[in-house]
């Protein structure tokens, strides 16, 4: 048999791996949430990683909007939380997985979830925002609105669940730690002995009431006040301090072999009353404390809904695989954690007490010099599988023409390239996972979520913006002026053309680069020049075609007016708009002169948007 060249023969073995013609998904809703749920714990236990990819009602609004080069983490955590609170999650896929050597086996998930007020306590219905290019494509794709609509999962939030758990109000069981050694006072001893010589009278009046006849025992029954609480006697201690509680649960330890106390919140918060309940025997009461048990456990799952699938991948602490971290993870706190910190440090500190260990396949692909730049899972893996001899052995791959499938598929080519890059950089399984922890020091490569533009995998997580691309050059966020008010149609060119000639700043190396149409860029490359043209542009002493751009509209603002427009959140359409409304405050005008927080990005004329080639 003729011998294949050694680049085809690398393309025929990567590309010739053995993929069943079925794709297995497991598709969840509220109708089916519930054993699936069980199926996906089993699964989850027994894996490696998990990976999760989300399907969402919008994105970006426009195109300065979207994570730029030019972004501290800042700035892009402040356009993450914008969109994040902005936009809401229809569906989530989730695929827990094992890789042994090159043997990868995911089981994937995909729920439908839809913000649904279930209590009736006004959460977690509220307004979202929809773009219409994404439910165009989600319709495209199959996606079945109906299904989400009326039989999606809905959820809350740990920070809505708490809340909802006081307007409830639902009687729970003791959970209150005795303090035995604590002296009693006066009023201690007077509220003891009031409500004991209470408790003991109800108790007798109770056993002797199965002796009276119907119309005796509920005449009994309206003098004392007895309650039932399902088919038992209970009646209410009312109580208006911690002191109190603690007294009354205190003295219920006398009769512990019938009586089951119970916490009664109040509306506001707090405790209104301690509710105890009395058993006929110890199996009764055995019987009634595993009735009590499972009515909280299933309360619980209903209050959280989907948030249980969040907090089983918490739980796990296997490593958490995705393609767009620094957005989706913004969604999953904001929708099912708590609402976003204002800084991105606040967010990352909130973020690891849950997911302690985030892995980017992003930022493990610009380790491979050509990917830097893709952003496609698709593309990526049929560029790894033309270059790269790293078979996988996976069960399952989509099929790329099936329908209604895209979103789902994702998930799973998700983990199939994390395995393809993990084979190709060398990085061994013990590396990435020992008894469920991630490893030092190289996972932690991979692990920068806060920033979408990393320069370098070794560096760790801080304030610079890192930009993967071929000619890269750090420059600090000082040597950037924003420049709006010129003329309609100006190119990046002609802009560059007009500002040569107009100062003597501009006779040295600089670059122009529109960010959207309204506004543009310039960087310059030696330090103090954006500073004397800032100045320059702002004195009375300013002359030729510079003065007359300015007299037509041309104005200029250094970083920090950046900065403010998207920690205020001043998102129109155009830059230019918001860069107007920032520098409205005479009081702003200060702050963006201010040297202090001096950050750096690294700035390449091919990572900016080029409107010019458009």
């Amino acid at each position: 048999m003729a011998t294949l060249p050694p680049l085809l023969r690398r393309r025929f073995l990567s590309t010739s791996t053995n993929f069943p013609k079925k794709w297995a998904v497991k598709e969840v809703t509220k109708l089916n949430f519930k054993e699936s749920l069980e199926e996906f714990k089993d699964h989850l236990a027994g894996s490696d990683f998990v990976a999760v990819s989300l399907q969402k009602t919008g994105s970006f609004s426009a195109a300065w909007h979207r994570p730029q080069p030019f972004d501290t983490a800042d700035t892009s955590y402040c356009k993450a939380k914008y969109a994040a609170e902005r936009f809401q999650l229809l569906q989530f896929a989730a695929c827990p997985f094992t890789l042994r050597a090159s043997k990868l086996t995911p089981h994937p998930y995909n729920f439908v979830l839809f913000p649904r007020d279930e209590l009736k306590l006004g959460m977690p219905s509220y307004s979202f925002s929809v773009q219409t290019s994404h439910l165009t494509s989600m319709a495209q794709e199959g996606f079945d609105f109906n299904a989400c609509i009326y039989n999606g999962i809905s959820y809350l939030s740990r920070a809505q669940e708490s809340a909802a758990k006081v307007r409830i109000g639902n009687p729970s069981p003791s959970t209150y730690i005795m303090n035995s050694s604590a002296t009693h006072t006066v009023a201690d001893t007077v509220f003891l002995e009031r409500i004991k010589s209470r408790v003991k009278h109800w108790k007798n009046a109770c056993r002797s009431s199965k002796k009276d006849d119907a119309l005796l025992s509920s005449l009994r029954k309206l003098i004392l006040g007895n309650e039932l609480y399902g088919s038992r006697p209970c009646m209410n201690i009312d109580v208006c301090s911690e002191r109190q509680i603690q007294l009354a649960l205190e003295m219920l330890r006398e009769f512990s072999d019938e009586l089951v106390p119970l916490i009664v919140p109040a509306k506001g918060g707090g405790t209104q009353a301690v509710r105890v309940v009395l058993t006929s025997s110890k199996e009764d009461k055995d019987s009634f404390e595993r009735e009590l048990q499972n009515l909280e456990e299933e309360q619980n799952q209903r209050v959280r809904g989907f948030r249980e699938v969040i907090d089983l991948i918490s739980a796990s602490q296997k490593p958490v695989v995705s393609h767009n971290s620094i957005n989706d993870f913004t969604f999953i706190h904001s929708k099912f954690l708590s609402p976003l910190p204002t800084n991105v440090d606040e967010f990352m500190d909130s973020l690891h007490l849950v997911f302690p260990h985030l892995l980017d396949v992003n930022h493990m692909m610009k380790n491979i010099g050509p990917l830097r730049k893709v952003t496609n899972i698709h593309a990526a893996i049929s560029y790894l599988n033309n270059h790269y001899f790293a078979p996988i052995d996976m069960e399952n791959l989509p099929q790329e023409n099936e329908e209604g499938t895209v979103h789902r598929h994702n998930v799973v080519k998700m983990c199939y390239l994390f395995a393809k890059l993990c084979s190709i950089l060398k990085i061994p399984d013990n590396a990435m996972t020992s008894n469920n922890a991630l490893l030092a020091p190289a996972p932690e490569e991979y692990t920068n979520i806060s920033n979408p533009y990393p320069d370098s995998p070794q560096e760790s997580i801080n304030d610079d913006i890192r930009i993967w691309t071929k000619n890269m050059k750090k420059v600090s966020c000082n040597h950037l002026v924003f420049l709006w008010g010129f003329r309609s149609g100006m190119t990046a060119g002609m802009l560059k053309s007009l500002l040569h000639k107009s100062h003597d700043v501009f006779s040295e190396e600089f670059d122009v680069r529109l960010v959207d149409k309204s506004c543009a860029i310039v960087v310059f490359w030696r330090p103090g020049l954006s500073e004397t043209f800032l100045d320059f542009v702002s004195s009375e002493e300013i002359c030729g075609s510079l003065r007359e751009m300015v007299s037509e509209g041309l104005r200029a603002s250094s970083y920090e007016a950046y900065k403010r427009v998207c920690r205020l959140g001043l998102w129109e359409a155009n830059l230019a708009e918001s860069l107007d409304k920032a520098l409205e405050d005479q009081d702003c005008l200060v702050e963006a002169n201010l040297a202090a927080n001096c950050k750096e990005i690294y700035w390449s004329s091919d990572s900016t948007i080029n409107f010019d080639n458009l």
